[in-house]
């Protein structure tokens, strides 16, 4: 684990020139927390000024004749680059928090004869607190799916909990603590094989897992824009429902943006037709442009090639984990086989929070998790190996502290 193997990793790397797309400048010395805030792309802000003094000051609200069908044009981009989704199944807008709300009524709404919602125990508190409500509110039956301990959730575990009267099932392609990375063709099958729909949160996977959602059969998705496809804090999230279904897609929020006219202002609320229905409000402008810059990035990265880079960052930390960690009474908190884990690597340990704590002081940027989990979230396109290195080597330091 010298300076000089990262140095051949990184004179290796076929991704490293998209380091230097980024803002690096003024940064932290390391930054390990790309799982929950992407860096900054230099393309962005080149983008976002533009959008304001040209776009927004000069042609004011002529602008709106390209700015319309962003949700749409975007959500297509995404579709194609990230998602494996073909055309007109993506939008992007409102926050995750919103869309998921939005998928699980709409997908509840496609099994009316059913009563049962199924999620996943441990899930991310967003998604347990919204399948709450949407059970509340429709008068279903809220059940839990409860994985192993650091290992994704499994088809047969999913078969063992659906049954007949199951209606939707909602999941996370990958675990935002262990980092525990779901087959998602295999779980979608098993939720089909009981009659019910999926919908899955793909916030740890989209960008930097390769996705098929046409081709492995998934009903509806959401995901975030901030962490691997780097549009920036608190930006549009996106929605992908698979077409067959869109004629029965019953928005739970219907806006203006949604109608069939967007501009007829009719009394009564038509549904457009296709995804676009899905829409609510005016989207924010700047924040889907700044999730078109990312997507782009990822696009001409390609995801498979982000995916390679990802399993040998996530393997050398777990390398230099197995070394300098474990035998001072930490433990490694994700799956060790590259299969089986997303971005991000998870060690458990003493202390946790203080030795998060301290690293910041040194300019070393991780991510802290109740109760002692230390998160190590890993973006391809703007981390190095050298920079994994030196940040490893101050975590050792820190964790082997009294």
């Amino acid at each position: 684990m010298t300076p000089l193997d990262a140095a051949q990793l990184d004179a290796a790397d076929p991704l490293a020139g998209f380091r230097e797309r980024f803002v690096l400048d003024g940064g932290p010395a390391a930054y390990l927390d790309g799982n929950s805030l992407g860096r900054a792309p230099r393309a962005t802000l080149d983008r976002l000024e533009r959008l304001y003094r040209e776009e927004w000051a000069a042609g004011l609200i002529g602008s709106w004749e390209h700015w319309v069908d962003l949700p749409t044009r975007v959500g297509d981009e995404l579709g194609a680059a990230v998602l494996g989704a073909a055309p007109g199944q993506t939008v992007v807008a409102d926050s995750t928090s919103v869309l998921l709300f939005k998928a699980l009524h709409a997908a509840a709404a496609l099994r009316p004869d059913r009563d049962g919602l199924v999620v996943l125990g441990g899930d991310f508190p967003t998604d347990r607190y919204l399948a709450t409500e949407v059970a509340r509110a429709r008068g279903l039956r809220l059940q839990e799916v409860v994985p192993r301990p650091t290992e994704p959730v499994t088809a047969e575990q999913v078969r063992a909990a659906v049954g007949p009267g199951t209606a939707v099932v909602l999941l996370s392609h990958v675990d935002y603590r262990s980092a525990a990375l779901a087959d998602l063709r295999a779980v979608t099958a098993a939720v089909h094989d009981a009659g019910a729909v999926v919908v899955w949160d793909l916030s740890h996977s989209a960008g930097v897992v390769p996705l098929a959602l046409d081709a492995d059969d998934v009903d509806l998705a959401v995901g975030c824009t901030y962490k691997y496809l780097c549009g920036g804090p608190g930006a549009p999230a996106y929605l992908y429902a698979a077409a067959r279904h869109h004629d029965r897609l019953v928005n739970p929020v219907p806006g203006w943006f949604g109608a069939d006219d967007v501009f007829a202002m009719a009394h009564e609320h038509v549904p457009a037709a296709g995804v676009r229905r899905m829409l609510s409000g005016t989207p924010v402008v700047p924040g889907v442009v700044a999730v078109q810059e990312g997507v782009r990035l990822v696009a001409e990265a390609g995801v498979a090639a982000v995916r390679a880079k990802s399993v040998l960052l996530t393997r050398r930390v777990l390398e230099r984990a197995e070394t300098d960690l474990v035998p001072v009474g930490w433990q490694v908190a994700t799956p060790r086989e590259d299969a089986r884990r997303g971005s991000h690597v998870v060690l458990s340990g003493p202390g946790a929070r203080e030795v998060v704590d301290r690293l910041a002081r040194r300019g070393v940027l991780a991510d802290f998790r109740h109760p002692d989990l230390l998160r190590v979230g890993l973006s391809p396109l703007s981390t190095s190996f050298a920079e994994v290195d030196a940040a490893m080597d101050a975590v050792a330091e820190e964790a082997r502290r009294p």
